[in-house]
Formats: structure tokens, C-alpha cells, sequence
């Protein structure tokens, strides 16, 4: 291993280097783990070098530091480097702990006994091998955190005396993704988009508020259906808009994802309905072989009680911690998916649970739907782009066979791929979205109302028609930028004069 420390590189894993460096930390211990076992790790978004001059910088996927930055040539001072500079990676340190047991730990807690990374490193191994090492408890020295919260977000804090540490990870064992902080992410959480709704709401009539969430609640059905491909009757798409009017009255729980699933594959159900008991995937099938061609591998059924029951929690104890409604949204709602517990519905569960978190907040008001989906389907290739992101890169991870039926057996142990992740890239795509509803998506909608109302009142100031007929009217004059053709007025509204249709179209322009 040692040629690993002193080998410069400019290119790692199809990655390349901003210039040829020494690569530490977590890249270091992926190539060490690589080495070992063949065992692939998924690589961080941002990776560490360290160079022969003295100039330290950030790109976009690596820190440069310089020799001065150097760690020994041992797996715990890499480790001790990764946890300073680059953050608390689970799934990394629970490979490499699997990979090199407790070794490179005693080492760190024999060299350096009550140091803040030693007693760190200590708690993460015990923590994520579930497994109490033959060392007494700490009896003196001041608590440190176990997430550095100027790298990335934290979940609530609570001693830990046997490591003298505080336990501040976003989640618990069984499941735990991470947020780095980001300047993108800084900007979106200090702008307080979530008060631009109650403000904008505090000057609109009740009346168009109430008219508004209506139609946004239908409009975010569809939506959520159509982000799937589907086209629903009205019925089914009403049926869900109910669902999601109600996010948030009640907890999440396996219970409500079930009930949640009956409403929205609707009155003809699945074979296998409820939490998944065999495999599951996202792809395509070969047209001459039938063989399964996964674009996404669904957790093992056998493992989803666990996840399941760790995600639960999570979402219970976040709620209650400080920790921004957005980001607990995501870790939820894309820890959902990402876990995709049932034969059907999760994109669109998944997409009620950001509703479900950011209603259980207070983040979004009970006054006004959140049309969510609206959003994310305007950005539709973002979105595949964010899940892609997380499912890519750990196809490859999981060993699976294709079975007599055409479906997928996995035969290797992946329960940690949908514990511990990184959701950084997701939560600024969800944070895009959240922009795009309280800035646009909301405001246009009580527009529309508004000048709806003042178009409606002049149509019958000049002329008596049936309600119907006047809404019918403006929607055809909306579609066709304020004009008639003459065919359709004497088809539709022969009643009109054209002196009437004159000044109807002119009121149009003046208001739309």
C-alpha cells in the first residue's frame, strides 16, 4: 500500500486533477479499500489532493492543499484528515472499518487518547459496526461535535459521555443521509421563503386565496401524475389533490404509506399491494431476452423493515430539531424514493411526503396549497438528473441475478447504499423548486384570479350570459391572446353583438 501514499496523479477514478497532486483523505482510503477487497465505493462530489506548493484552493471536485496539509503514511491519519476537512462520509467509514476492522481506531486512541478526531473516529466506529470496543469511558476532557456544522448540516445534539462527544448526525443508525453546506444552499435558507408566502397571503381577498389553493391542488395532482406518465381521470387525480390538501394532519407511519398507495393507484390495485415482499426495479426489460435491464435497484425487500423504521424515526426527530424544513424534506422524501419501498407509488408519495414535511413544519401555510409538483415537472430533466445522480453510480454495487420470471434477485448484502448517502445535490434541486412555487408558481396563480374577476364583471356589465358561458368566454379569449374568430362567436355566442365583443376584447387587453 505504501506506493499509494507517494504516488502523485492527475487523474483519479476518470476524474482528473486540477494538477498533479497526492491523493488524501477519502480518496485515499477509497483506493485503499479498491485495492484490498475490488470493492467500488461511490466517490464524494468533491474529493482532496495535496500538491508541492503552497497554495491552497477549492474547484468544483477537489480541494487543493498543500504539503504542509500532508497526513502520515497510516490509515488513521487519512482518516483523521477526511473527518477535519472533508466531513462525516457513513458510508466510507463504514466500508473502510469492514474493510480494516478496529485496527487503524486503537491506533488513533493510542497515539492521540482524548484527541477530538481520535474521540470522533471512535464513536463513528462503534456507532455504524454496532459494536462496543474493549476501551473504558472518557472521564475527562470537553464535549465535541461528531458533525462539524460549518461542513455540513446537523440534526439534533445529544451527549454521548463514554466519548465525551455530541451526537449530532441528522438521522440514526439504520438511516442517516448527509447535506453538505453549500453557498447555493446558505443563499436559498436566508432568503426565509417560507414568510414571502405569508406576507403575500396576508394582502390578497380570502376569497382568491381559497380559489387559489383549490385549483393548485388539482394542478399539483396532475402533475404529480404526469411526471410519472400518467394521465388520470379526474376523479382519481381529485382523489389525490384530497390526499395532498391533507399532508401533514397526520404522522408518517407504514400505515399512512399504505393508505397513501390505495388512494393513489385508485379503484383497480395491484397484485402485490402495500410495503414490497420481493425485489423491485426501475428500467426496462432486453426485447429479444426479457432480461431486466434496472435503472434503478429498489432496496432488498428483507431490508425495508429496517429502513423503514430508521426513516420514520428520522423524519420524527428532524421535525423537532433546528434543522432547515427543506433539507428535512429532502432527506425524507428522496430517502423515500430512494428506498422505494412498494411495487407502486413511491415517486408519488414521494412527492407527498416534501408536502407532508414542509405542512408538519409550518413551513407552508394550511391557507395555501404548495403545488410542489408543478415546479418540479417544469424542471422535469433536473429532476431525473437528481435521481439518476443517486441511483448511477451504485448500479454497480449491487450483485443481482435475473430470475425464471424476468425479475431481479439481489445476492449481495446493500442494506447501507440507502442508509447512508449524500443529498447535497438534491436538496439545492429541491430548494430550486421550492423558489420557483413561492415566487412564481403562487403569485401567478392569484393573478390569473384576479384579473379573472375583473374580466368577469365587465363581460357582465356589458352584456347578461350564463355563468358558464362567461367562464367559457375568457378561457377561449386566454387561449387565444384576446381574439374570436368569427366563426367561433357565432357558434358559441351568437347572443354577443359585435359592439359587445368589441368592448369585451378591448376590457381583455386592459386587464390581461
Amino acid at each position: 500500500m505504501s506506493n499509494y501514499y507517494s504516488q502523485k496523479v492527475n487523474v483519479f477514478h476518470g476524474r482528473e486533477t486540477p494538477e498533479d497532486g497526492y491523493i488524501v483523505g477519502y480518496a485515499l482510503l477509497i483506493e485503499f479499500v479498491y485495492s484490498t477487497t475490488q470493492k467500488v465505493i461511490p466517490t464524494p462530489k468533491r474529493l482532496s489532493i495535496v500538491t508541492d506548493k503552497h497554495q491552497r484552493y477549492d474547484t468544483e471536485d477537489w480541494q487543493v492543499f498543500t504539503k504542509r496539509h500532508k497526513p502520515k503514511n497510516d490509515i488513521s491519519s487519512h482518516l483523521f484528515f477526511a473527518l477535519k476537512y472533508e466531513g462525516v462520509d457513513l458510508y466510507i467509514l463504514k466500508t473502510v472499518f469492514n474493510c480494516f476492522g478496529e485496527d487503524p481506531v486503537l491506533d488513533m486512541l493510542k497515539n492521540q487518547p482524548t484527541g477530538q478526531y481520535s474521540r470522533r473516529i471512535w464513536f463513528l466506529y462503534e456507532w455504524l459496526m454496532d459494536k462496543e470496543l474493549d476501551i473504558p469511558d472518557l472521564k475527562t476532557g470537553s464535549y465535541v461535535d461528531i458533525v462539524n456544522s460549518s461542513l455540513q448540516y446537523v440534526g439534533p445534539s445529544a451527549n454521548s459521555t463514554r466519548y465525551r462527544v455530541k451526537n449530532n448526525l441528522p438521522g440514526n443508525r439504520s438511516f442517516c443521509p448527509m447535506i453538505y453546506r453549500t453557498d447555493k444552499l446558505e443563499r436559498y435558507i436566508s432568503k426565509g421563503l417560507s414568510g414571502q408566502i405569508e406576507k403575500g397571503l396576508s394582502q390578497k381577498n380570502k376569497d382568491i386565496v381559497r380559489r387559489t389553493a383549490a385549483f393548485l391542488l388539482l394542478k399539483d395532482s396532475k402533475a404529480s401524475f404526469a411526471i410519472e406518465g400518467e394521465n388520470p381521470p379526474n376523479i382519481r387525480a381529485r382523489n389525490w389533490g384530497k390526499a395532498i390538501g391533507q399532508a401533514g394532519k397526520k404522522s408518517l407511519s407504514i400505515d399512512e404509506i399504505e393508505r397513501l398507495q390505495d388512494i393513489v393507484i385508485g379503484s383497480k390495485k395491484l397484485k402485490e399491494m402495500g410495503i414490497r415482499k420481493s425485489e423491485g426495479f426501475i428500467g426496462e426489460h432486453d426485447r429479444e431476452t426479457f432480461e431486466p435491464i434496472p435503472d434503478h435497484i429498489s432496496a432488498k425487500a428483507e431490508d425495508l423493515s429496517s429502513l423503514l423504521d430508521g426513516l420514520i424515526k428520522a423524519n420524527y426527530i428532524l421535525q423537532k430539531s433546528n434543522m432547515d424544513p427543506v433539507l428535512i424534506a429532502t432527506a425524507i422524501a428522496f430517502g423515500f424514493v430512494f428506498i422505494h419501498p412498494l411495487s407502486d407509488g413511491n415517486g408519488r408519495i414521494h412527492r407527498y411526503i416534501i408536502h407532508h414535511v414542509l405542512a408538519k413544519t409550518g413551513y407552508t401555510k394550511r391557507e395555501m396549497i404548495f403545488p410542489i409538483s408543478a415546479a418540479i415537472l417544469n424542471r422535469i430533466g433536473d429532476y431525473q438528473n437528481s435521481l439518476e445522480d443517486y441511483a448511477n453510480p451504485r448500479l454497480e454495487l449491487i450483485d443481482w441475478i435475473s430470475t425464471p420470471d424476468h425479475h431481479i434477485k439481489i445476492s449481495n448484502e446493500t442494506i447501507d447504499l440507502y442508509r447512508y448517502f449524500d443529498l447535497t445535490q438534491q436538496a439545492e434541486f429541491l430548494y430550486e423548486c421550492v423558489e420557483e412555487t413561492i415566487e412564481k408558481i403562487i403569485p401567478e396563480e392569484l393573478d390569473y384570479l384576479e384579473k379573472y374577476d375583473r374580466l368577469n364583471q365587465q363581460i357582465n356589465l356589458i352584456s347578461v350570459l350564463p355563468d358558464n358561458k362567461v367562464d367559457l368566454l375568457i378561457k377561449i379569449l386566454i387561449q387565444n391572446n384576446g381574439k374570436l374568430s368569427k366563426r367561433k362567436r357565432e357558434k358559441e355566442f351568437d347572443e354577443l353583438t359585435d359592439s359587445e365583443f368589441v368592448q369585451i376584447e378591448e376590457s381583455f387587453t386592459e386587464i390581461f
